[in-house]
């Protein structure tokens, strides 16, 4: 059983502790159930139609606009920790209707909002291009006034989560109000609009729905553009500073299952005739990933928290738990692949299983190369 002590610090309420142990029902009782690794796409709808029907995709898509940072942090945290699959159908519906949620007109939430909460459609955000990922100022699909009240898109968009099963995306393209970040416009594309194709199916070591997009000739409304011509920068950010703590509480989730798993293999894995639990290596390799852990999850909640109690922006505190959390994490499942020995890196294996979930969460919605470019850059600017 995971240590839920955590619950019980004051970053949090009463309906958060409720909230977990609700989530940890619900994923003991259903998930298993509904995950095929050999089909993630048919999973991903289950999924996301399951958590629709329970109620917990009302938190990733709010009817009011208003996010409530902690809650998404825990059920993100408590889906990773039962299944990596389920983790990312949650948090998939949250990102990419997040612009919207955030920043869009009323006529368009009221189209795409709702059925994202009852877990009838499926939503994707869709900002990374072959040579644009860290560096958005770098996007290049254009679009561009097709002089009958509508835009049209040219060019393309890869590594899309739910690329190929999703209803609608959000596209940033190239608008050319000013250079670099300053001409990028936000739009709300719906997958069967004509000029969308999938190009792509992509292939990651920790299999989720993938794809590259492609756009040729592809026309919608300029109705359907999200917030100002041009603030498509500040609408993607925006969107990551709610979600990048998010991808922190989902490391934290994995981490927890490593540790869990880690003392349960230390208590009965017997070594030169005494378990391995109790060898003093093993006692610190268990003590330094619980300290990762709560390390982790103390930036993760500050970071949520300081959001829920009405800071404008978190970016300085979203970044920091981004990259602490992921890359600790990284460390913790190592630690648990060593302590399982051969196990640790037998196929299917939790440690193996989990080794492979980590890995790109250190690089997806900003690497921790660009986490520490972020801080550094908020700090200095700062002290001028």
């Amino acid at each position: 059983m995971a240590d839920k002590s955590f619950l019980s610090w004051p970053f949090f309420e009463a309906r958060h502790a409720a909230l977990a142990d609700e989530a940890d029902r619900w994923a003991s009782e259903h998930v298993a159930r509904l995950v095929d690794h050999h089909d993630v796409d048919a999973s991903c709808r289950r999924l996301v139609a399951a958590m629709g029907e329970a109620g917990f995709l009302a938190y990733a898509a709010p009817d009011d606009g208003r996010f409530d940072l902690r809650s998404l942090c825990i059920l993100r945290e408590t889906f990773a920790r039962h299944e990596g699959l389920a983790d990312f159908a949650f948090a998939m519906q949250g990102l990419g209707t997040g612009a919207l949620t955030l920043s869009g007109s009323d006529a368009l939430r009221e189209a795409v909002l709702p059925g994202v909460r009852a877990g009838r459609t499926i939503a994707a955000f869709a900002l990374t291009e072959p040579e644009a990922g860290s560096d958005v100022a770098e996007i290049a699909l254009s679009a561009n006034p097709a002089g009958d009240g509508t835009i049209r898109l040219d060019g393309e968009k890869t590594w899309i989560s739910n690329g190929g099963i999703a209803h609608h995306y959000v596209v940033f393209a190239r608008t050319g109000e000013a250079p670099g970040a300053r001409g990028i416009s936000a739009f709300s594309v719906p997958a069967d609009t004509p000029g969308l194709s999938i190009a792509e199916r992509l292939e990651t070591i920790a299999p989720h729905p993938l794809a590259r997009l492609r756009f040729d000739d592809c026309r919608i409304p300029i109705e359907n553009r999200i917030g100002e011509a041009g603030a498509g920068f500040k609408v993607a950010m925006a969107t990551l500073d709610v979600f990048r703590s998010t991808v922190g509480a989902a490391a934290l989730g994995l981490a927890r299952r490593a540790l869990d798993v880690t003392l349960e293999r230390s208590r009965t894995r017997r070594l030169f005739g005494a378990p391995l639990a109790d060898m003093q290596l093993t006692q610190t390799a268990l003590a330094e990933m619980a300290t990762a852990i709560d390390t982790s999850a103390l930036l993760v909640y500050r970071a949520a928290w300081t959001r829920d109690a009405g800071a404008p922006r978190i970016t300085r505190e979203a970044a920091m738990a981004k990259m602490v959390a992921t890359e600790s994490a990284q460390g913790v499942i190592d630690r648990a692949v060593q302590l399982h020995g051969g196990e640790g890196v037998r196929s299917g294996s939790v440690p193996e299983t989990l080794y492979r979930e980590i890995r790109a969460l250190r690089i997806y919605e900003g690497a921790t190369e660009v986490q520490k470019l972020i801080i550094a850059r908020q700090l200095l600017s700062e002290t001028r």
